[in-house]
């Protein structure tokens, strides 16, 4: 099977983007248990309980399918993020590569650039998707009551100003560029170490699993604090002098640790691990099967 590496960067783009939202279908319910987890130990009087356990309790309270609330505005996400972020690494990898041979630095360097440029055109979504996703999780009398992703999109614009929609964009764009580095760039180096060190071929179904599987790990452990801390500062609502009690990355994620302890900021760690490794894996199988299907008609063209 020959490496799909060559495609035209649209292509590159294109693939990475419904590569993104495929794979977002899949592990959206295991992201809205994970972010309600997370954010349910902020709350007064939390106990602590597993995921089984809290998911089946939620979806006893507000049934199956508000594990999929807030599932058009994470598609939305993926249409900005997954396509710049994985489309952007591999053009910057590629001017790199133009000049020098890319190694382990260099992966990161490219990471770290396109998840920070992927953040800050897909925050809006964001904002919109852990709002509309996680309102039901507040108290009665605190509830906005979006109808939908578009509803909350309208309101926060018409009620807050254009500039909420980068609250807590900070902790996102850090995380992001942790990903980039975790996930995109560690896939890239692990498909070239099981390529030349585990005898699975790259461009193959195999090594892209394996090279998935590895990366999903590692940016789910590295990634997890800072999605507590994007969590908390974009749902956060000011305090009665207007004041917010989370205003920047570090001082969240010292705060989460000096009041409920350093784990609390892994809270709801297990379905996170699956939306990361899940979605990492189902995303750029996906992208490699729509690639392959690209080059296998393009050739088919060219044969005509």
């Amino acid at each position: 099977m020959a490496s799909t590496d060559g495609v035209p960067r649209a292509v590159k783009f294109a693939t990475a983007g419904v590569g993104g939202v495929f794979g977002w279908v899949v592990v959206h319910p295991f992201n809205t248990a994970a972010v309600r987890m997370n954010l349910a130990a902020s709350q007064p009087g939390y106990q602590r309980t597993g995921f089984l356990s809290f998911a089946a309790r939620t979806a006893s309270e507000r049934g199956v399918r508000s594990f999929y609330d807030g599932l058009g505005a994470g598609c939305l996400r993926q249409v900005f993020y997954a396509t710049s972020r994985f489309g952007l690494f591999e053009t910057f990898r590629d001017a790199i590569a133009e000049r020098r041979r890319v190694g382990p630095a260099e992966r990161v360097a490219a990471g770290l650039a396109s998840g920070a440029c992927a953040a800050l055109l897909s925050c809006p979504a964001e904002v919109a998707l852990v709002r509309s996703s996680n309102d039901a999780t507040l108290p009665a009398a605190e509830r906005r009551n979006y109808r939908g992703p578009a509803d909350a999109a309208l309101r926060i614009l018409r009620d807050e100003g254009v500039a909420a929609f980068w609250r807590g964009s900070a902790p996102f764009v850090q995380r992001a560029m942790l990903v980039g580095v975790t996930q995109v760039g560690t896939l890239d180096q692990a498909k070239q170490f099981y390529d030349e060190r585990a005898g699975v071929p790259r461009g193959t179904y195999g090594n892209v699993f394996c090279a998935s599987m590895t990366s999903g790990l590692v940016y789910s452990l590295v990634t997890m604090p800072f999605e507590t801390a994007k969590n908390l500062m974009a749902f956060q609502k000011p305090d009665a002098r207007g004041a917010l009690a989370y205003r920047a990355t570090g001082q969240t994620i010292l705060a989460v640790a000096r009041s409920r302890g350093v784990l609390t900021l892994w809270n709801g760690f297990p379905p996170y691990y699956i939306r990361c490794g899940g979605h990492t894996v189902t995303m750029f199988v996906f992208v490699e099967w729509l690639r392959h299907a690209y080059l296998k008609a393009s050739m088919g063209t060219r044969q005509l």
